[in-house]
């Protein structure tokens, strides 16, 4: 019984278990089984993949053994998982696969989670660096005190999802994230989206994560460190916690721009170290390989 979190494909799907009752061999990708209670259900589909291979088989008149449908459970459970196309000439004698936008978002699901995006931030030491020398200077700037009074919450909301999208857009280009597939087939046009999607949303979580610890530092921080007196003279608006929340919420924007000039001083092993997991860095490895080939 072999255990992959990398997603395998066949013809054209995702592929959930691969089994080979002649040989009693089973291959899981993780992927397929989504994000929540990963543990459980791939215990679960172990146990139904050994079940298959140690159960009773019914031959056929011709060909191979046919399977029964002994993964019946495990099908129910995770739906839209059903029975796959299998090669004449492959190992495995029966497939599951799953399919349509269900089967997509799970396996997409299940890649992000393989990545774990929450360590994207201490994985780029120099763009928190950045990030967090960017929002003490401006908590302290009277000019960003103003503009964060005159800023409605929508203008705020605006400056959040450009900050945001700009340190994304700029870690996927400046460290060459973003998959080209050679091929020109359906398939692999739908590998590569799979493979992109699941960076834009690995690398926009870590970074959302970011974003959420520079408003708390930056709001201890201002809690340190003004003065009520001064800012209400500057500003002509006496510091409260509203203001201390604003203030906060854009030095954080402001912080998140610096951190995505300051991640052009790693390297792009270091973004794509913090980026993916290990054996998601030696998939794209090997594709760049066979791209190149």
């Amino acid at each position: 019984m072999a255990l992959t979190d990398l997603p395998l494909h066949s013809h054209g799907r995702n592929l959930v278990v691969d089994l080979s009752h002649e040989h009693g061999l089973a291959l899981l990708s993780l992927p397929p089984l989504g994000g929540l209670r990963l543990q459980t259900r791939a215990r679960r589909a172990v146990e139904e993949a050994v079940l298959s291979l140690a159960g009773p088989r019914a031959t056929g008149a011709e060909g191979p053994p046919q399977s029964q449908p002994l993964l019946g459970p495990f099908v129910s459970r995770l739906a839209p998982v059903h029975p796959g196309q299998v090669g004449e000439e492959e190992t495995a004698d029966l497939r599951y696969v799953v399919s349509g936008p269900r089967g997509y978002l799970r396996v997409l699901v299940g890649m992000v989670r393989a990545n774990r995006p929450w360590l994207l931030v201490p994985g780029l030491s120099k763009a928190l660096a950045a990030a967090l020398a960017t929002g003490a200077v401006a908590t302290v700037n009277s000019t960003i005190w103003n503009l964060a009074e005159s800023l409605s919450t929508p203008r705020l909301v605006i400056a959040t999802v450009g900050s945001v999208a700009l340190m994304i857009g700029w870690l996927i280009v400046d460290a060459q994230l973003w998959h080209r597939s050679t091929e020109v087939s359906p398939e692999a046009r739908q590998r590569a989206r799979l493979y992109n999607a699941s960076t834009v949303v690995t690398v926009g979580l870590g970074v959302l994560v970011c974003y959420g610890g520079l408003i708390i530092i930056n709001l201890v921080w201002a809690l340190f460190i003004l003065n009520g007196q001064v800012f209400a003279s500057t500003t002509r608006t006496p510091l409260h916690a509203a203001e201390y929340w604003t203030l906060s919420w854009f030095v954080a924007s402001v912080a998140t721009v610096g951190g995505a000039l300051g991640s052009g001083l790693e390297s792009d092993e270091a973004i794509r170290a913090a980026a993916y997991s290990k054996r998601e860095q030696e998939r794209r490895h090997m594709l760049q390989d066979d791209d190149g080939d």
